[in-house]
């Protein structure tokens, strides 16, 4: 089969382009929630609040985590139209509402109830996107590079990440402090999305939703041009059965099924039920270690570290983005499908554990030490973390919740484990300014340091090493215990014996998943 070709190329990246509106939030609007010229146009400052100083800080906090919780309920509403509208529509969709709020909020002009609005409202679609673009991604890769063309979704998240933090310090160095000077931040992410949106209308729904709604031969043209191969190619053909054998059985069997039915399914059925909740313990351990509250509050976090200048502090957090996107990137091109994802996310929760307990340690004893020894350690620590977080669980949460799930309940499943996700992420990121205010900053870090420790108990034993493992396959790991997913692996595979002797493994077995599974089941050494 032919390598990738430039459509498939610019599919990945215009559908990627849906990690836009997380990574700039986390970045940009990150950057401007600091600013003072945005700060002041609120009403914001010190001298200006005449409130108590905690309510100071959850007026703040709501501007940030609004969008977040937002983005919880784009989650839930993916789940309601993200099988019937079709993957590239649903995107589409998403992106529109994105933008649209995203507009509001730029020009909201210091009227709170208008920005709390416009952030509820851009983070329906920024919430959406995180469900539907993974979702797109895996079912258009290759099993071998599965973990690759995902991860291109955080490439592009932590790249826009990165620029927002950048872009910010820039309009700080070079623009008076005025509405105009945050407007500009804001209006970046604009001029990409819009792009990406214009782009995908020359785009096709994914051969998977396109077999699961019966449009087989549509999906066998899409299938070849994403594989630059002709449709008669042998490698295009056999992919192409597996597809609409899966697709076919799946409609054998929840036909007329409605949400609810396939949530009861998950529920009812041990093997379902297994992959949904280690996607959903994946999506909660990701959150509670401090992943996305750090990010948010990365500034103040490198000011507590002994950063004393903002603009410094600024140019830290747009390093400690660029640091993330320098090895989410190795992560995606060199570790992921090479060395698997086990050793990556245990790797990455032994890191953000170990910088965590040093981090409280400083909190708790040199913060207000002028100890310079002490304050460069932590904002090293700052930068390890970023390390361990990027080739962990950060990338590796949307990966699992797409890649072990069946089509025709994958979309359920995962859209409402990114509905959990949402939500964790909110109360994390509403409740991080409160948690420093209150646990005299160190507690937080404890408390960050014992969720990492208790995921790498929790997951080392319960997830299994998934690369290279066909999606049509993914069940055969979860046939065992939980507690011995570290130990599950693929058996012989008859198809492979009848592919060896020149015979389609149709022509016997049919292609049926329950054939395959009794020639090919799961070992435990």
């Amino acid at each position: 089969m032919a390598g990738p070709n430039l459509f498939f190329i610019l599919t990945v990246i215009i559908i990627a382009s849906g990690s836009i509106p997380k990574g700039y939030d986390e970045g940009g609007f990150a950057a401007v929630a600091d600013m003072p010229s945005f700060l002041h146009d609120l009403g914001l400052i010190g001298r200006q609040w005449e409130g108590r100083r905690h309510e100071l800080i959850a007026r703040k906090a709501n501007i940030t985590s609004f969008g977040v919780l937002g983005a919880a309920f784009g989650a839930i509403i993916a789940l309601a139209i993200t099988d019937k509208l079709g993957r590239l529509r649903t995107w589409q969709t998403f992106m529109a509402v994105w933008m649209t709020g995203f507009f509001i909020t730029t020009f909201s002009s210091g009227i709170m109830g208008l920005l709390l609005f416009s952030r509820l409202f851009s983070g329906v679609g920024a919430g959406g996107l995180t469900v539907v673009a993974p979702l797109y991604l895996t079912e258009i890769a290759r099993s071998k590079s599965r973990g690759m063309v995902v991860s291109v979704y955080m490439v592009l998240l932590l790249s826009f990440l990165m620029f927002g933090f950048f872009i910010s310090y820039g309009a700080r160095k070079s623009l008076p402090p005025s509405r105009e000077q945050y407007r500009v931040v804001l209006c970046v992410p604009l001029i990409p999305g819009g792009i990406a949106l214009f782009f995908s209308s020359f785009l096709k729904d994914t051969p998977r939703w396109l077999a699961s709604k019966g449009r087989n031969d549509e999906a066998l043209v899409v299938l070849s041009r994403l594989r630059g191969a002709p449709p008669n190619d042998s490698a295009v053909k056999r992919e192409y059965a597996e597809i609409v054998e899966q697709a076919r059985d799946a409609k054998q069997r929840l036909s007329d099924t409605t949400t609810w039915q396939l949530v009861k399914e998950v529920a009812t059925i041990p093997t379902y039920r297994k992959r949904f909740l280690l996607g959903l313990a994946m999506q909660a351990i990701a959150q509670w270690t401090g992943g996305n509250g750090i990010t948010y509050y990365i500034p103040t976090i490198f000011r507590y570290a002994g950063v004393r200048s903002d603009n410094i502090s600024l140019i830290n957090s747009g390093a400690y983005g660029a640091l993330k996107l320098f090895f989410t990137m190795i992560f995606t091109w060199g570790l992921i499908d090479i060395i698997g994802r086990r050793i990556c996310f245990m790797s990455g929760l032994f890191l953000q554990g170990a910088t965590h307990v040093y981090m409280a340690i400083y909190m708790g004893i040199w913060i207000d030490s002028q100890n310079k020894s002490a304050s460069d350690a932590a904002v090293a620590s700052v930068f390890i973390y970023a390390v361990g977080w990027s080739i962990g669980l950060c990338t590796i949460q949307y990966l699992y919740g797409t890649e072990i799930l069946p089509t025709r309940v994958r979309s359920v499943c995962y859209a409402t484990n990114m509905t959990i996700h949402w939500f964790f992420q909110f109360a994390v990121v509403r409740s991080t300014p409160a948690m420093f205010d209150g646990l005299n900053i160190w507690g937080a870090y404890v408390f960050w340091a014992c969720i990492c420790f208790i995921g790498l108990v929790v997951l080392g034993l319960w997830a299994p090493e998934t690369k290279g493992v066909p999606m049509e396959r993914m069940e055969e790991l979860f046939s065992g215990p939980w507690y011995m997913g570290w130990k599950a692996k693929l058996g012989p595979q008859r198809d492979a014996e009848e592919r060896s002797l020149g015979r389609s493994p149709s022509e016997d077995l049919g292609g049926s998943s329950e054939a395959v599974q009794v020639n090919a089941q799961t070992k435990y050494p």
